[in-house]
């Protein structure tokens, strides 16, 4: 079972990407692999186990399941339900930490999940770089902040 764990520094306080990232269904608003998002029965994005439904820009559409929300942690977890990439039990988990050292943000995103046979590696570059990886980088783009 691949364990993929990314982490970055940002240079903004914990409670305004808190803002940004806590919102379920906002990742199309930031993440450039999103082309669209909802959430399913029109439920609150918020509400522990609302199913987000999304359209990645090639097409590929995903539906993914909030597991925890804590505001006071600034952490949640998903799972992904449906999904033609072949990650099986996916669980990720996002979690916020301030560094107090000029009011910046420690952001810790991780995932394990099972795979098809000799694809663990391939798969886990795709979450760790393509998904992890780049919403850092997107975050950054959308809050308008540089490199710590």
């Amino acid at each position: 079972m691949p364990h993929v764990k990314k982490s970055t520094v940002l240079d903004a306080p914990a409670e305004a990407v808190w803002e940004v990232i806590r919102d379920f269904n906002g990742h199309d608003q930031w993440h450039p692999a999103v082309a669209e998002s909802h959430i399913e029965r029109g439920h609150p994005s918020d509400m522990v186990g609302c199913i987000r439904n999304f359209r990645l820009e090639g097409g590929a559409n995903l539906r993914e399941q909030l597991l925890t929300l804590s505001d006071l942690e600034q952490t949640f977890s998903y799972c992904l339900l449906d999904t033609p990439v072949p990650l099986f039990n996916y669980v990720a988990h996002v979690r916020l930490f301030p560094v107090t050292d000029g009011d910046r943000t420690y952001w810790e995103w991780e995932s394990r999940f099972d795979t098809p046979a000799g694809r663990a590696g391939e798969l886990s570059e795709l979450v760790g770089n393509g998904i992890y990886a780049a919403g850092f980088e997107a975050i950054r783009t959308h809050m308008g902040i540089g490199h710590g």
